[in-house]
């Protein structure tokens, strides 16, 4: 079995950073189609809650403070969208 070297957070971080709105499950799609691994929900809001944190705004060059991750309800669901905001961008709505 093939060994990556992409860890979660890299994968979670290079899908939202074309600045989009993304779920959990348009995430989790997309890495399985990529590399092959299915990781559950739990697994990539961890991910997404991560890029919040100090080391991955600096691994990612993000902003050092304030908000890097926006949520919103989806619209008529119970789920909600995220979106990286990245250097630069005011509010990311």
């Amino acid at each position: 079995m093939k060994k990556h070297k992409l860890t979660l957070d890299d994968c979670v971080y290079l899908c939202m950073k074309d600045g989009k709105w993304w779920t959990f499950w348009t995430i989790q799609q997309k890495i399985k189609a990529k590399i092959g691994i299915f990781y559950g929900e739990p697994s990539i809001s961890a991910a997404i809650r991560d890029l919040r944190k100090e080391p991955q705004r600096e691994r990612y060059n993000l902003e050092p403070t304030g908000e890097v991750v926006i949520k919103k309800r989806m619209f008529n669901s119970k789920g909600y969208e995220y979106k990286l905001i990245l250097k630069g961008e005011k509010n990311g709505i």
